[in-house]
């Protein structure tokens, strides 16, 4: 099981064989989503046809909702990393979700995440 980071999402929906392929070495046929990753596919949208080809998309994945736990992480890392990484919001709230749920995040914004303790990257 791995939950997939945004940007993962946005390449298999661009029909990008490397990351296809990718996907296909991952040992699993469950792939997760953080809440965060469909709020931020979705806003991509660019009218209504393709709101609903996302809409199709994102039903292909489980999505992941966040807690008061995950909230509590989201927090945590926060107040270490914020002075020294300056972490995104939204990347943060992704860690979070995979760091809850044990899950390796696949990502290929691997910089965005690596100085988080305890993150498993893919």
């Amino acid at each position: 099981m791995v939950i997939f980071d945004t940007n993962i999402l946005i390449e298999i929906y661009r029909g990008n064989p490397a990351v296809k392929e990718e996907i296909e070495h991952i040992e699993s046929n469950v792939f997760y989503i953080s809440s965060i990753t469909v709020a931020e596919f979705m806003v991509g949208a660019k009218d209504k046809v393709d709101l609903k080809r996302i809409e199709q998309q994102l039903s292909k994945y489980t999505p992941l909702p966040i807690n008061e736990d995950i909230t509590d992480i989201f927090i945590d890392i926060f107040k270490t990393l914020t002075l020294s990484h300056r972490p995104g919001i939204a990347d943060s709230l992704i860690a979070a979700t995979a760091l809850y749920y044990h899950l390796p995040l696949y990502t290929h914004n691997k910089k965005h995440f690596q100085f988080i303790p305890g993150i498993e990257l893919v």
